[in-house]
């Protein structure tokens, strides 16, 4: 029988796939990686495996211990899913902005989901680095209050090493190693950098763009207009801890516009679901692949579902 023990084996091995429809007559080519299939539905299966499996090697979790991390959604969701199997107590600490169906997804695979209120002058579904430093202070005070194992993603080395160890090289060999460039937006930098790093080490020509909101983009050095955009778990308009410059060899921009248009053009004529900051990376994509050598081949990746996105603006 070819069966899984429990879902977390599933975790991985995504299809790369070519948007050749939305891509049509452009010189390059784009191929993205469909991480939004992962069994929790976002690419941060891969990291919350990794970080719980390193906590437990190192002694840090024990049967019964409770889990505790702050998180956008996404981190918090697949760490409910490996919580559930292995058996700990997860608490998911997150901004009030964040798509209620993250929370509710949260709560249905058993989570504690402790919920913090927005900076003044917040927006749903608009998540600054204001909010998400009311809800590190957060998650600190619980994290001591319950005498918890806080995953700390924004800090926590396995993040990175998740994408260099699996992402990475599914990547290079689901594309032969023919890659001239890799892009992706920035959240915690873990799928960036891990990726960014692994690839160059393969392929020093290799080029890695960081995408950003046009108002935001604080890793390409220009000044914060608006740190409030659609990009949810990602580009807080602040520089991630785990971020590493020396495998970045330019940046994109994109409005929170272009990142709709590109995400209802994924659905509408590729099929493939997929959320904002998917959009984001695909809106990049093609400005790339319309001033790139022809031929040249694009990879990116499609970060979470567009499940996740039904109560906002995406696709109405």
């Amino acid at each position: 029988m070819q069966t899984c023990a429990s879902i977390i084996e599933s975790i991985g091995k995504t299809p790369m796939v070519e948007l050749a429809r939305i891509g049509k007559g452009l010189p390059g080519r784009i191929f993205a990686k469909a991480e939004f299939m992962n069994p929790s539905g976002s690419m941060k299966d891969r990291i919350a495996l990794k970080m719980i499996e390193e906590a437990e090697q190192a002694g840090q979790l024990k049967p019964g211990s409770i889990v505790i991390e702050e998180t956008s959604g996404n981190t918090g969701i697949a760490l409910a899913m490996v919580c559930a199997v292995k058996g700990y107590r997860f608490v998911a600490v997150m901004s009030e902005g964040n798509s209620p169906e993250r929370r509710q997804i949260l709560q249905a695979l058993g989570a504690r989901v402790e919920l913090v209120p927005q900076a003044a002058g917040g927006k749903p579904g608009q998540v600054t680095g204001a909010d998400l430093a009311l809800v590190e202070e957060r998650t600190r005070q619980l994290q001591r209050e319950l005498g918890a194992f806080w995953v700390n993603q924004f800090d926590n080395p396995g993040n990175c090493a998740a994408h260099y160890e699996t992402t990475a090289q599914e990547i290079w060999q689901q594309m032969d190693g023919q890659i001239d460039y890799f892009l992706d937006v920035v959240g915690t930098s873990g799928t960036f950098t891990g990726i960014a790093k692994a690839l160059k080490e393969k392929d020093p020509n290799l080029q890695c763009w960081v995408v950003e909101p046009a108002a935001a983009a604080v890793l390409a050095g220009k000044p914060v207009t608006n740190p409030q955009h659609v990009l949810q778990g990602s580009s807080y308009a602040k520089v991630p801890r785990l971020w590493d410059a020396g495998v970045c060899d330019g940046y994109l921009t994109v409005t929170d516009g272009e990142a709709v248009r590109a995400a209802r053009r994924l659905a509408a004529e590729e099929g493939l679901l997929c959320g904002y900051t998917s959009g984001g990376n695909v809106a990049a994509a093609l400005r790339l692949a319309g001033w790139c050598d022809a031929g040249a081949r694009i990879v990116t990746i499609l970060c979470d579902s567009g499940l996740r996105y039904l109560s906002s603006d995406l696709f109405k």
